[in-house]
């Protein structure tokens, strides 16, 4: 949209100056006219002998007021362009980066230098805005080009087969078939994935009461069969933790999580812990698992898609793309939480999620932390996960 050019901030704050001038310098005109020029005699009637008189003082007074009100208009309009120009000046270096960042270069930065005023704190705020997009930008470009590259994995594999179907035309036909199906699949949940990804921080969810305590038994239930058949022993535990938020995002999150650390528990014959708690106004849930050891530069990481902490695992019930943890990061951020990786020194790792509870909580969930969760729940002790119908796996 095309606007038309106007006169500019610098002369109209040039004018104002001006203006300013001209108005202070004609009160002061006012001022002596006022009280200095009223109380000398009128000699207008050309009476003698009275001097100095009213006659005299305003024929000569009017031109050196008329010569200082036009000096005053001029200095006002010449050193208001000066001022204004030294005051706009970061403007201009603001305005200027503004059209850099526009032509794609988000590595240019201002840096404005002097006092802190307001100008400075403009400066520095879009010194870090442009950081913030820059790594936005280069985290997207990341994210794409590995997306690219997973989802061509599936179709390179699918294109393999067919060929090899085509110059075979005898072959196993039946055991094509479920070769595809599983290509497929994979290739399905990986975009599906993606999508949650891209749609799952934007906060636009509709939000309902829900539990992480009753979240975490689903998604354990869900995960039973996966941890039976791997020897692992889930333990979920702890008190009700209460937030608002999406149900089934929610449930997704806890899945991964759980998923997370049963898939990456090597060698089978391991443990999963979940535990739920409320601490203070911020419900806690923290997933740990045995395994290998993660190295620490590794942890901060792991949230970035596409990201392992150990080999690719590509299994029925594992897409293994890395993006898990990933989608779990985005989920919390979305609640308006904080997620926290940690490795254990026995090896595995420790996962945490905190998430605001709601306000009007009652003072006895507040302090549930500090109870032991046994005390709380009355939980037995931890033993091997074992399919129970019709209850969630608390074991």
């Amino acid at each position: 949209m095309r606007r038309r050019r106007g006169p500019g901030a610098r002369l109209g704050l040039a004018l104002s100056y001006a203006g300013f001038l001209a108005v202070a310098g004609a009160l002061l005109l006012a001022v002596v006219w006022g009280f200095l020029l009223r109380y000398v005699p009128d000699n207008s009637q050309g009476l003698l002998g009275v001097s100095p008189n009213r006659y005299l003082l305003v024929h000569t007074f009017a031109p050196a007021a008329a010569w200082a009100m036009a000096f005053l208009l001029v200095f006002g309009l010449v050193g208001g362009w000066l001022l204004a120009g030294r005051m706009l000046a970061p403007l201009t270096r603001i305005t200027a980066a503004a059209r850099t960042a526009g032509t794609g270069s988000l590595s240019h930065r201002i840096r404005m230098e002097g006092r802190q005023d307001e100008f400075r704190e403009l400066a520095d705020a879009f010194d870090g805005m442009l950081g913030r997009l820059e790594a936005h930008v280069a985290e997207q470009r990341r994210f794409a080009a590995n997306a690219s590259h997973e989802l061509r994995t599936p179709l390179a594999v699918s294109r393999t087969l067919l060929d090899v179907a085509l110059r075979d035309p005898e072959g196993d036909r039946e055991q094509l078939l479920t070769r595809l199906r599983t290509v497929n699949t994979r290739a399905i949940d990986l975009t599906e994935a993606l999508l949650l990804l891209g749609h799952s921080d934007r906060g636009t969810f509709a939000r309902e009461e829900a539990d992480l305590s009753l979240v975490a038994e689903e998604a354990a239930e869900t995960l039973l069969g996966a941890a039976e058949r791997r020897g692992i022993v889930l333990d979920v535990t702890g008190g009700p933790a209460p937030v608002s938020g999406s149900p089934e995002l929610l449930l997704r999150m806890v899945t991964n999580l759980v998923q997370n650390a049963v898939v990456h528990n090597l060698p089978a014959g391991g443990t999963v812990t979940v535990r739920t708690a409320v601490d203070g106004g911020t419900s806690v849930l923290r997933v740990e698992n045995t395994g290998p050891a993660v190295p620490a530069g590794l942890v901060p990481t792991l949230t970035e898609p596409f990201q392992r902490a150990t080999e690719r695992v590509r299994t029925d019930e594992h897409v293994g793309a890395g993006l898990g943890l990933a989608i779990v990061h985005s989920i919390v951020r979305a609640h308006g939480g904080t997620l926290g990786l940690a490795s254990r020194p026995e090896g595995g790792l420790r996962v945490t999620v905190a998430l605001p509870a709601p306000q009007d909580l009652p003072e006895r969930h507040r302090h549930a932390a500090g109870i032991p969760a046994h005390k709380r729940m009355n939980t037995p002790r931890p033993r091997m996960a074992q399919s129970r119908p019709g209850r969630g796996p608390r074991v």
